[in-house]
């Protein structure tokens, strides 16, 4: 998803700050690729970075239908809130199974992986690995073996991973850049920074992703 910048040109900087167990901020992923034919010609370094929805879900996670239903008082309250998550989903071509979804699981790990794939340029296609097997395949992105197979199937080296995982490895790192995230007032997910300076909060639409990211890339030029 990015976009390369040229040797002579500074790339304006998007950092996604999500929840990997969060619908909008897969959809709000879609929305940005989308963004990108309208602004071919600005470059991009975008960068992942860790939030949790819900710290307080323990290591082994727990059981999904229960624990929406608690959150949005209720079956019918959760049924609702869902349905419209679905119907959003599907207009980018998303097919959420939310049923086939057992656990919500706490995320910290997934978010050490995602950090750890930068090191190989691979941060794009293990998020959306994540979201793919949590969203419609409905598997576990708190197992860690289900979070070695989607390191190795984007290049990182799974036997490193795994090893990482069962160690503390970069864990208080990524809780700093949380709090981090919570200090500057993010209280929801996805949130898009721009240049370090911009933030778009939300799955907003394509346009309104290209005009912040065009808008900012006239700004960071004006000043350079």
């Amino acid at each position: 998803m990015a976009q390369t910048a040229e040797p002579s040109t500074t790339a304006v900087t998007v950092d996604i700050v999500s929840d990997v167990m969060c619908p909008w901020c897969y959809i709000g992923k879609r929305r940005l690729e989308r963004a990108l034919p309208l602004i071919e010609d600005i470059a991009l370094d975008i960068r992942w970075r860790p939030y949790q929805l819900d710290p307080t879900i323990p290591a082994g996670g727990v059981d999904r239908r229960a624990y929406l239903e608690n959150k949005f008082g209720g079956a019918e309250g959760a049924k609702a809130v869902y349905d419209a998550i679905k119907e959003a989903g599907d207009s980018e071509n998303i097919p959420f199974d939310f049923k086939a979804i057992a656990i919500s699981p706490n995320t910290i790990d997934a978010h050490r992986v995602i950090r750890w794939s930068a090191n190989v340029d691979a941060q794009d296609p293990v998020v959306e690995a994540l979201f793919s097997a949590y969203f419609i395949e409905g598997r576990n992105i708190g197992d860690h073996e289900v979070l070695v197979e989607i390191a190795a199937s984007a290049g990182m080296d799974g036997r490193l991973v795994r090893d990482l995982l069962v160690s503390d490895a970069d864990r208080d790192l990524v809780e700093k850049e949380i709090a981090l995230a919570r200090s500057l007032g993010i209280n929801g997910v996805p949130c898009f920074i721009l240049a370090n300076s911009v933030a778009v909060s939300g799955a907003q639409d394509p346009q309104t992703l290209a005009g912040a990211i065009l808008e900012t890339a006239a700004a960071q030029a004006a000043s350079a």
